[in-house]
């Protein structure tokens, strides 16, 4: 699933191409990406403006259009956004249509077809969609240690659900809570409201850093990323914990053990990530 390094990677790559450029026409082929309002609807809203800007808010683009009009997509589980000229031949599974004035098209392609859209009217009705469906933004400087304390205080819950919480943390899935618990030394397990404030603050660096690594490397493709230009990213080839199942630890060689967490195919070496011990029966 593309997490926030992948969506940042597009978004970099999308910024220059479309930015100041008039979407001529946007054709909706499966209506299920924007229901319930119909594609028409879209049509109306977004046809012929121009875009300001791209920004990002968790997982999610905002194609930021002239007159405060919010095109707002989720890509999902296997949804990508592509640029091509408009004789280019198309790739398959594509679901909505960008025409653009530059002559190139923004393809929405998404063979599970998961992947969302929406038209927002007002920059106020987008901070309400955000507000009401994403955290703090872990890139911000709103993520501090005594935010994410107070986010875990009294929480029972492990901290790798913690960390996939999209209304906690905005942007984080399995890739990056993984990368970060492993540089934090934190089993998957350990209930989030249990840290020490020693730990939640490596927690919080980890976190940063392991977002970081993933833009720097323009994020991980494992099975269907794809930049704009149909690229690959390259984290998948400096993972420090997430897929290396039966491998050794690269801190301390011991073998890496593959477990469930938060209902997520889970990374970890115990021996640097202690599992959190059992509460003794009285």
């Amino acid at each position: 699933m593309p997490e926030l390094p992948e969506v940042e990677t597009i978004r970099r790559a999308l910024a220059p191409a479309v930015e100041g450029r008039v979407i001529e026409l946007i054709q909706v082929l499966d209506p299920r990406w924007c229901e319930p309002a119909p594609p028409e609807e879209l049509r109306a809203a977004v046809d012929g403006r121009r875009v300001e800007r791209i920004e990002r808010r968790g997982k999610y683009l905002d194609w930021v259009l002239e007159d405060e009009v919010h095109l707002v997509m989720h890509l999902r589980m296997t949804g990508n956004i592509l640029l091509v000229r408009r004789d280019d031949p198309e790739p398959p599974y594509v679901r909505v249509r960008i025409v653009l004035d530059s002559g190139e098209q923004a393809l929405f392609t998404d063979p599970r077809r998961f992947g969302t859209g929406v038209v927002l009217l007002g920059d106020a009705a987008r901070d309400t969609y955000f507000s009401e469906r994403l955290g703090v933004e872990p890139l911000s400087p709103d993520f501090t240690t005594e935010g994410l304390r107070a986010l875990a205080k009294g929480r029972k819950q492990p901290v790798k659900a913690f960390l996939l919480s999209q209304e906690r943390i905005a942007g984080v899935g399995n890739i990056y809570a993984d990368e970060a618990l492993f540089r934090a030394r934190i089993h998957p397990q350990r209930p989030v409201g249990n840290l020490t404030r020693p730990q939640l603050e490596a927690l919080r660096g980890a976190v940063i850093e392991s977002l970081e690594a993933g833009i720097d490397a323009r994020g991980a493709s494992i099975d269907d990323f794809r930049h704009p230009d149909g690229a690959r990213g390259s984290f998948q080839d400096r993972f420090l914990i997430h897929l290396r199942e039966g491998e050794p630890c690269v801190r301390c060689g011991a073998p890496v053990k593959k477990m469930r967490a938060a209902g997520r195919g889970t990374y970890v070496c115990e021996r640097c990530q202690p599992r959190p011990r059992a509460k003794r029966r009285t």
